[in-house]
């Protein structure tokens, strides 16, 4: 069974801010696919690679998942080689989930992973934060 990644996303208020910044040339490796470089390869890098995804917090909330497509050595200026992410282009929204604020990245249960929104939902990561973790706890959401 697949097993993925939680992970904050540092700098971006919302879903559409990854998406722009994903969308850049910068935020690209050199097969054009979006990547996240991380400092820590995964252990369980096998398990993550059997259908796991990449699921983004924003504002204490997971609100959006992205398949991994595979871990690239990447190795900076500084000599240092890190783990590149590399994540398929669509990014699909999720049903938001609360999660407490945490450094670097952790492993998620697909069992505990927030279920996605059907396709006529795009905008409901615009709700308060309060109001969603709210609802998500009442099974409203």
């Amino acid at each position: 069974m697949a097993l993925h990644i939680l992970k904050l996303c540092v700098g971006a208020e919302s879903v559409e801010d990854l998406i722009d910044w994903q969308n850049s040339a910068r935020a690209k490796g050199p097969d054009g696919l979006p990547r996240h470089v991380t400092r820590m390869w995964p252990r369980r890098a096998d398990e993550v690679l059997d259908g796991g995804a990449l699921y983004w917090v924003f504002k204490g909330q997971i609100l959006a998942r992205q398949a991994i497509v595979r871990f690239d050595p990447v190795t900076g200026a500084d000599g240092i080689t890190r783990c590149g992410i590399v994540l398929d282009p669509k990014v699909v929204r999720t049903v938001p989930a609360p999660r407490r604020p945490f450094q670097g990245w952790h492993y998620l249960d697909p069992a505990d992973a927030p279920r996605d929104l059907p396709d006529t939902r795009p905008g409901d990561d615009t709700l308060p934060p309060d109001l969603a973790e709210a609802l998500a706890e009442l099974g409203l959401r």
